[in-house]
């Protein structure tokens, strides 16, 4: 089963947070990677998310490390949906 891994950015205006963070993270942009599946014996091309990984930058870790954290994919929406609110 083929597999893809796709990079974007999301970016916030203010400080935000999300359950699967270890606390408040600030104003930035973000590196977001979504893994997606194909999914087989379909009649087209498709796929399916796997995972959302979202990148914390090192300035956040203490010792400057980079980190990957696992985050709901709606849980994002609608943080950065509040966000544009404020």
């Amino acid at each position: 089963m083929a597999e893809r891994t796709i990079k974007t950015t999301v970016t916030f205006r203010h400080p935000f947070t999300l359950d699967a963070l270890d606390g408040p993270q600030p104003a930035g942009t973000y590196t977001l990677e979504t893994t997606e599946e194909e999914i087989p014996d379909v009649s087209f091309q498709a796929f399916r998310r796997t995972a959302t990984l979202l990148r914390l930058p090192a300035i956040t870790r203490p010792g400057g490390s980079l980190q990957a954290v696992p985050i709901d994919p709606a849980e994002l929406t609608a943080a950065l949906a509040a966000d544009r609110r404020l």
